[in-house]
């Protein structure tokens, strides 16, 4: 049946300011922006078969062609989350074939990216039209409810997540394409990831995001979190590279603190992670060049700087920090336009 079956390619997404911890049912504790990226995207294909029996959900999960059964739990509970606003989800057996441009669980979001097609997909199930207006914001209410970082892959650029009065279309619902003013700089800045650790988290994003509750620093750091969005939307709007790094940084290394200083505390980055920090920094100084780093739950290091200088950036990696890197791996990525339809 031609009509049950679907395909959308979406992609992951990195914070600039940080979403780390959560009330309620995936509501984040403060606001959060990031980019879109390009490269660093899931395909997934959903098949749906009618049943039967309507008393529960029928799941099954290939990845990369291979049965994954560790994904069915979470997929079931996402499931459980959003039957109010998909009430078909019992009728159907659904298998979900789905492929990652990157590794998988290590600090590359492959949750944001994962949530997000398979939200695009039952999204299109339920509304038949994807060119709707109100389609998207659909699958980012529903991809929020699987990972709460996904709803910010919905859209391509900037992406803001969470209320702010900073953002007055921001949504704790769903996210929210930034329509502010944005310096030409931006729009095509770039994303090299070093993959220092391609192995599964030793803690998982949701485990973190739970220990934030009782944190010592917590108030704090949701305060922090308003205030450094409040000074990157300023950096984004008039240019300044050298304010935008010195925040979306701060913002990398107070995730890390935060997980360091929970109870029981954890720590996510490598030595290799800590060596690759201090050359970008001496890079910096050396060169003035604009070369910035951010962080997301992993060991893994986002070096951000505009298309200008990515021959020298890229020349850098491939002399220097690529040594940090396993098996020298690293992804050349750059802001993205949003999801695909495969179909």
């Amino acid at each position: 049946m031609e009509n049950l079956k679907y395909g959308w390619r979406s992609p992951s997404n990195i914070a600039l300011i940080k979403y780390w911890g959560k009330t309620g049912v995936q509501i984040p504790a403060n606001p959060s922006i990031s980019f879109t990226l390009s490269e660093s995207h899931t395909d997934t294909f959903l098949y749906l078969e009618e049943k039967s029996s309507k008393d529960e959900f029928s799941i099954e999960v290939l990845l990369d062609g291979r049965p994954e059964h560790a994904f069915v739990p979470k997929i079931k509970e996402f499931f459980g989350r959003i039957q109010n606003d998909l009430p078909f989800l019992k009728e159907y057996h659904f298998r979900i074939e789905t492929h990652n441009s990157f590794p998988h669980s290590s600090g590359i979001a492959s949750s944001a990216s994962g949530m997000s097609a398979l939200a695009l997909c039952l999204a299109e199930h339920q509304l038949g039209d994807p060119d709707q207006d109100d389609f998207l914001r659909l699958a980012s209410h529903l991809s929020r409810l699987g990972s709460g970082s996904a709803c910010r892959s919905l859209y391509g650029g900037l992406v803001s997540w969470g209320r702010t009065p900073v953002i007055p279309s921001g949504s704790d619902d769903h996210g929210t394409p930034y329509s502010g003013k944005v310096h030409p700089l931006f729009w095509d800045f770039r994303d090299t990831v070093l993959l220092i650790d391609k192995g599964v988290k030793r803690v998982s994003s949701t485990a973190g995001h739970g220990l934030m509750h009782g944190h010592p620093f917590a108030e704090n750091r949701f305060s922090f979190a308003h205030e450094h969005l409040e000074k990157l939307l300023k950096t984004l709007e008039n240019g300044d590279l050298e304010g935008f790094g010195a925040i979306v940084e701060r913002e990398a290394l107070m995730l890390h603190a935060l997980m360091m200083s929970s109870s029981p505390y954890f720590l996510l980055m490598r030595p290799e992670t800590v060596a690759v920090i201090e050359n970008i920094w001496s890079f910096r100084k050396d060169t003035g060049l604009p070369l910035y780093f951010t962080l997301d739950a992993g060991a893994n290091v986002h070096l951000l700087y505009p298309e200008g200088v990515e021959q020298t950036v890229l020349d850098f990696v491939k002399t220097s920090l690529s040594t940090y890197c396993k098996e020298g791996a690293y992804i050349c990525d750059r802001v993205g336009s949003g999801p695909i339809n495969l179909k």
